[in-house]
């Protein structure tokens, strides 16, 4: 039993490496990013900016109050 698991210590399989490897090039995932072609130009123009937003902030995901920042960075008012 103990040689069993001395065997299994010493073949460690980093699979956090593996799955890394087999995801996207860039290895970062963003919300716009498969979606650039919108009919709308200010559609794109905001998924941009959102998109630059998070990139400038390192965030995956933005609250109602960072959207309405890059909203009303974009010139919208009320």
């Amino acid at each position: 039993m103990q040689q069993t698991f001395d065997q299994q210590k010493n073949e460690f399989v980093d699979r956090r490496q593996q799955d890394a490897e087999t995801r996207r090039p860039s290895g970062e995932r963003r919300q716009f990013q498969d979606a650039r072609t919108y009919a709308n130009h200010d559609v794109q123009e905001l998924a941009e900016a959102v998109d630059q937003y998070k990139m400038r902030h390192r965030r995956r995901f933005i609250t109602f109050e960072e959207l309405f920042e890059v909203v009303k960075g974009l010139g919208y008012h009320k």
